[in-house]
C-alpha cells in the first residue's frame, strides 16, 4: 500500500542567479524568463509505524499568515509537524533545505522539533567551505545549534526502515535513500533522479557535480529500481511524482502514477 505523499510548494523559474522565482505554466510566458530552467518542487513524506519521514523540505515559503507551506501540507494530510521523526536530506541546495528551518517573529528554530535531520558530513561540511548562492548557511546554523542533526559517514542504516547511500554525482557527497514502509521499496533519489523524463534521456548535465555519474546511476536506478519493484519519489517532477516501472503489451517500460488519489 503507497503511503507516500508529494508536500507541492510550486512552480518556479531558476537563472544563473540561482534566485527561485515563482512561475505559473498557465499565465507566465516562459520566452520572459530567458536563461532560466523551470522546476517544480516537492519534498515527499511517507507515513510509518514509527512516525513520519520527510525526503527533502522545499524551499520554505510560507503563506499570507507566514506559516510555512510545507506545514500546511502535512497538516492537508490529517498530520502535525510535530509527527515528523525523520528527515532526510539528499544534499543541500537551498530548493532543498528552506524548510528545515522555521523563521517567525524575530526567532528561528528548526521546523520539525521532534526529527532527527539526517545529512552527509561532506555535504555539510562542503556547504561551509566557500561563498555559494546555491547554499543559504543562515539556515544550517540553526539546525547545528537545534541538536537535531545527524553527520552520516558515507553508507549505511538508519535502522531496519531506512538505508543511504552517497552517489556523488549533483554534489561531491549527494545521497540516496531507500525506505522500506508497508511493504514498499520507496526510493528517494534527490536530484540524481529528480523527475521521470531523466530515465528515458541519455544526457549530461550541467547543473551536475559528475554529469556522466549521473546519467549512469539514473540507468542503474532505474533497471535495478522495475526489476526490483520499486516505488520512486521524484522531487523536481513535472508530472509523475510517486510512479513504478511498468511494462507495456509491447515490450517497453514506462513509469506510471502510483500516488494516492
Amino acid at each position: 500500500m503507497i503511503q507516500a505523499y508529494s508536500l507541492y510548494e510550486g512552480s518556479f523559474s531558476v537563472d544563473a542567479s540561482k534566485e527561485f522565482v515563482p512561475f505559473d505554466p498557465e499565465k507566465d510566458d516562459p520566452l520572459s524568463r530567458k536563461g532560466s530552467i523551470f522546476v517544480h518542487v516537492h519534498p515527499i513524506l511517507i507515513v510509518s509505524d514509527d512516525g513520519l519521514i520527510l525526503c527533502d523540505t522545499g524551499l520554505g515559503f510560507t503563506d499570507e499568515q507566514n506559516a510555512l507551506l510545507i506545514h500546511q501540507n502535512i497538516r492537508n494530510l490529517g498530520y502535525e509537524p510535530e509527527d515528523v521523526k525523520y528527515v532526510l536530506m539528499s544534499h543541500l541546495h537551498k530548493d532543498h533545505t528552506g524548510g528545515m528551518v522555521d523563521f517567525k517573529d524575530g526567532k528561528a528554530r528548526i521546523a520539525f522539533p521532534n526529527a532527527e535531520y539526517y545529512v552527509q558530513r561532506g555535504e555539510w561540511e562542503s556547504a561551509f567551505s566557500g561563498e555559494n548562492p546555491s547554499y543559504k548557511t543562515e539556515i544550517f546554523d540553526v539546525l547545528h545549534r537545534s541538536g537535531n542533526l545527524v553527520l552520516l559517514e558515507g553508507d549505511g542504516k538508519i535502522n531496519g526502515m531506512i538505508s543511504y547511500e552517497v552517489n556523488g554525482a549533483h554534489t561531491p557527497f549527494h545521497q540516496a535513500f531507500h525506505i522500506h514502509v508497508g511493504g514498499e521499496h520507496y526510493f528517494f533519489g534527490g536530484d540524481v533522479l529528480s523527475e521521470p523524463a531523466e530515465i528515458f534521456k541519455n544526457f549530461i548535465a550541467k547543473y551536475d557535480y559528475d554529469g556522466r555519474l549521473a546519467r549512469d546511476l539514473r540507468k542503474q536506478y532505474w533497471e535495478e529500481g522495475r526489476a526490483n519493484d520499486w516505488t520512486y519519489l521524484f522531487y523536481h517532477s513535472k508530472s509523475i511524482v510517486i510512479g513504478k516501472g511498468e511494462q507495456s503489451e509491447d515490450g517497453a517500460y514506462k513509469i506510471v502514477d502510483v500516488a494516492v488519489q
